[in-house]
């Protein structure tokens, strides 16, 4: 991995996008392009001078939290891997590792205390 911060992605996770949506694009200047994520719903883009900058989504039935939350994902070379190691140290697979289409792989784990971590294996360029 390039000797860069290992967290490359910020998503918000809100059961009312319309108005999260709107308090961070007005607090950030921030603007919102909604894509069809299809059984996910609808996938909200934040972007700042035309350029992504983080998402926002529904939650769903894997989603480990409550309420809405903000959460990063720390970019891995092996999901697979990273995921039989987190079983390994003594910590689990909160959402098993599985592709989004156009992104790469992602998953979510928790530490031995329950600290959530949220992984993507990034698509090769």
């Amino acid at each position: 991995m390039p000797e860069q911060s290992p967290f490359i992605w910020h998503e918000l996770v809100t059961p009312d996008q319309k108005s999260s949506g709107t308090f961070f694009s007005e607090l950030f200047g921030w603007t919102c392009r909604e894509v069809d994520a299809g059984a996910f719903g609808i996938y909200t883009l934040f972007q700042k001078n035309g350029q992504d900058v983080a998402g926002m989504m529904n939650p769903t039935p894997d989603t480990p939290c409550k309420g809405s939350f903000w959460h990063a994902y720390i970019a891995v070379e092996d999901i697979e891997a990273c995921a039989r190691q987190t079983l390994l140290l003594g910590g689990r697979v909160v959402v098993p590792p599985h592709d989004v289409p156009g992104v790469g792989r992602i998953c979510a784990i928790a530490d031995p205390n329950g600290a959530i971590a949220h992984l993507m294996q990034p698509l090769k360029p």
